[in-house]
């Protein structure tokens, strides 16, 4: 089979992949030309009784918890179908901002759906890609021929909505999934034409060992690097310096932007306080931003060697210049106990905060052995099958993640001990939700004008009503 891309989009109760759900997917499947491949997918997915999703995000997508329920897949379902349909052998998984956010809900419903989390984004010829860090790096270093929004308050801006008017892209309703899809295959389409070069060059790092021939601890060479993390007036951009190595053969960087010497004297403990530092405590003023991030192989960053700024006016436009590189590079390289001491940090803290519900506890291990065949045996079993199938998992996530797996998507083979198991787990997390969700929910009753915001938060009201248990 050839390589093609697989354009995707989700609307989700919330922000948080290991809380929240996924509501809606739309997709398209096209080839390495953008003509598009059978039909494309718009499927709702079933929300289930133990979550109250974002007031503010259903405001968003319009999309009510009643909708899905009675037009959507059960989750176990739409998991089957994203391995039978969705992610098939030599498939590009794209979208925009999909790999920080609509990869890791499609990670988590996949774990809570008992499918392999990771295999339908590596293995057999699959990978995926991310149009947005595309878009920056298009911006940075080569922009002509193609109209570049700002926001209201003249500052660089690259939300698909306002990148897809001025360039006259059809975008029908933004945060409408399917019409999102179709938005971004427009802007990558856009962009290959006008940037075709840096597009193919690009769309070669959602391999990690491309990354690496570019960005490699053990060859430490400056190079430009683009991500949401930087300043939007330097264009997202920067140029950066391999620092040392990170969290799970990760790379640390150094933005060479800014003088290491406030830097390269502390003391870890020092050094923690600026790394680690609270949003509250990075808004004070005063406060002094430690300018290193660790960056991921695989997550298609875009970067490039210093030779590309060379064309055109890219040292302008980024704000930056060979001297300064070159004596911020010369302070690091004198001070090896500074990435030493950055090294520690990093190593002695987890990306993700520890939670106690198996359900957010997938980056807690990999199930390894005879689990995986159990795994396997779940997701293959009939209701009936399900009924009466109590594996001895070696995982003690696996247990608890069986009893909802069987309540979301099977509830009539719940016997009645685990439906009490299973009411007594639901009922936390809603309780847990409420207070939130009843804030936004009044918040938004003070500002709804329009009849179909008065309607949806009506929907909501009864959703609470009808999950929400009686003792609370």
């Amino acid at each position: 089979m050839a390589f093609s891309f697989f354009f995707y989009d989700l609307e989700t109760s919330g922000l948080s992949a290991r809380e929240d759900r996924i509501m809606q997917f739309a997709g398209q499947r096209t080839d390495m030309d953008f003509k598009p491949i059978g039909e494309p997918y718009n499927i709702l997915v079933k929300l289930s009784d133990d979550t109250l999703p974002s007031p503010d995000a259903t405001m968003v997508t319009g999309i009510s918890p009643q909708q899905t329920v009675a037009d959507g897949y059960t989750e176990a379902e739409f998991a089957k179908l994203l391995y039978e349909e969705i992610f098939l052998e030599d498939t590009i998984a794209v979208g925009f901002n999909s790999i920080r956010f609509d990869d890791e809900f499609t990670r988590m419903l996949l774990w809570r759906n008992f499918h392999d989390p990771y295999e339908w984004s590596w293995k057999d010829g699959r990978s995926r890609w991310d149009i947005l860090d595309v878009v920056r790096m298009t911006r940075a270093l080569r922009p002509d021929g193609i109209k570049w929004p700002v926001d209201k308050d003249g500052k660089a801006t690259n939300r698909l909505e306002l990148l897809t008017k001025l360039n006259g892209v059809d975008h029908f309703k933004a945060h409408d999934a399917l019409s999102d899809v179709l938005a971004t295959i427009a802007v990558a389409k856009l962009i290959k034409e006008k940037q075709p070069q840096l597009f193919d060059y690009l769309l070669k790092l959602r391999d990690k060992k491309e990354v690496l021939k570019r960005v490699n601890i053990d060859d430490k060479e400056p190079f430009v690097y683009t991500s949401g993390r930087y300043d939007s007036e330097h264009e997202k951009t920067t140029v950066a310096f391999p620092l040392t190595q990170g969290r799970n053969n990760n790379i640390v960087v150094y933005d060479l932007r800014y003088d290491p010497a406030p830097f390269v004297e502390m003391n870890q403990k020092e050094l923690a306080a600026l790394l680690f530092a609270s949003y509250e405590d990075r808004k004070k003023e005063g406060f002094k931003k430690l300018p290193v991030k660790e960056m991921q192989y695989n997550r298609a960053p875009a970067v490039a060697p210093l030779g590309v700024l060379e064309q055109g006016d890219g040292w302008k436009r980024i704000h930056l210049d060979k001297a300064t590189i070159e004596r911020h590079k010369a302070a690091l390289l004198a001070a090896p106990q500074f990435a030493e001491n950055i090294r520690t940090l990093f190593e002695g803290r987890s990306e993700f905060k520890k939670l106690p519900d198996a359900e957010a506890q997938l980056y807690d291990g990999f199930v390894d052995g005879k689990d995986k065949i159990r795994v396997e045996a779940v997701r293959n079993a009939s209701p009936d099958e399900l009924a009466d199938f109590h594996p001895e998992f070696d995982d003690e996530r696996l247990a608890p993640l069986l009893l909802h797996y069987k309540a979301r998507s099977f509830p009539d083979t719940l016997s009645e001990s685990e439906a009490a198991s299973w009411e007594a787990w639901r009922a936390e997390r809603i309780k847990k939700q409420l207070p939130g969700f009843m804030k936004s929910l009044q918040r938004l009753a003070t500002t709804a004008s329009d009849e179909s915001s008065q309607f949806l938060l009506q929907e909501l009201q009864l959703w609470a009503e009808s999950v929400v248990p009686e003792e609370l």
